[in-house]
């Protein structure tokens, strides 16, 4: 197939069996790999999504229009990509967290970045802070359009193609279905394919320890962007999932580590949490099963983090030396020609 731009490479990502991830499973695990998406993330198909229809419909143009969002990684990038493809003005509110690599990104597609720098008075978090400021934006700026990822219902419709891809490859049998949250677009739209064709699957929505989606309260701070939110997201139904796993920050490196270690992926954080989910759940996962995890983004943007010895080390002490065998520590990898 000849795609007719790289907007028509979106979805119709790769469904990949990991067969070496966790041998003592009798059970089938699948990845939903979403960075095959051409920017690199699940967050495309939600970007495209709340995009494409204003803009076919001339609602969004580029001699009045701009395009102001809250987000300090993948769906700005996502965004990014469909402003510059239809030279959509872009501004994107992010704040110190956001990797400088992201904001490189950003810039690489034009979009104009505006960092906040002090976080909201009473939660002590940046994303209401970065909210209040798209708020302010649009206010002020004719032709402004803000898509709102945590409450525009066509993000979580974009993922009814999502969980239709990942049906139709198991031909209607999904019994487990790993999902990270964060704006909850990917749970929700997935549920919603699941109830309207009459699957069988259980629903496992994954979250960050310290996050506020599930249990109302962020009460502790997260390392790992990808997953996880400081207030509930209003496309949240809790009655969506079937069950909630809390991963820890510790946990999702390993993860992450496990999957590179014993199959040669190198996947990003909210990734390897739904690994990490999928593990504390193997117990519980009858023989023969189908468990499904979406693997949101890939590990290039980690490369400081989650893959950085030095990064592990100062925030996880002795986990280093579980994670990074010693000749493939800082001092580089050992000649194995030398005597």
């Amino acid at each position: 197939m000849i795609a007719r731009g790289i907007l028509d490479t979106i979805g119709d990502t790769p469904l990949v069996r990991l067969e070496r991830l966790f041998p003592e499973l009798d059970a089938q695990v699948f990845a939903k790999a979403e960075w095959f998406n051409p920017g690199g993330s699940v967050k495309d198909r939600a970007a495209l999504s709340m995009l494409l229809g204003k803009i076919e419909s001339g609602e969004l143009a580029p001699d009045r229009s701009v395009v102001v969002e809250s987000s300090s990684g993948n769906l700005a990038i996502g965004i990014a990509q469909i402003c510059r493809y239809y030279r959509l003005p872009f501004v994107c509110v992010v704040d110190p967290r956001t990797t400088e690599q992201n904001v490189a990104i950003l810039r690489a597609f034009r979009a104009h970045v505006e960092i906040v720098t002090e976080p909201d008075d009473r939660t002590g978090e940046y994303l209401p802070a970065r909210i209040r400021r798209v708020k302010e934006i649009v206010g002020n700026l004719p032709g402004a359009y803000w898509p709102n990822q945590y409450a525009n219902p066509l993000n979580a419709k974009a993922h009814e193609r999502t969980m239709h891809e990942i049906a139709t490859a198991l031909d209607g049998r999904v019994d487990y279905l790993f999902c990270a949250t964060s704006s909850c677009g990917t749970l929700h739209g997935c549920v919603t394919y699941v109830r309207e064709h009459g699957l069988s699957t259980t629903i496992v929505a994954v979250d960050a320890m310290g996050s506020a989606i599930f249990d109302g309260d962020s009460s502790s701070s997260r390392l790992i962007p990808g997953y996880g939110a400081s207030v509930r997201p209003a496309l949240l139904e809790p009655e969506d999932a079937d069950g909630v796993v809390h991963v820890s920050d510790l946990e999702c490196v390993v993860a992450c580590h496990r999957l590179m270690w014993r199959e040669a992926i190198l996947a990003g954080g909210s990734s390897g949490a739904t690994v990490a989910a999928l593990q504390r759940m193997s117990d519980r996962i009858p023989a023969g099963a189908n468990c499904v995890c979406v693997f949101p983004d890939g590990g290039d943007r980690y490369l400081d983090t989650i893959y950085s010895a030095s990064w592990v080390r100062r925030n996880f002490g002795d986990a280093e030396h579980e994670l990074f065998p010693p000749d493939e520590l800082e001092g580089g990898v050992r000649d194995h020609h030398s005597p």
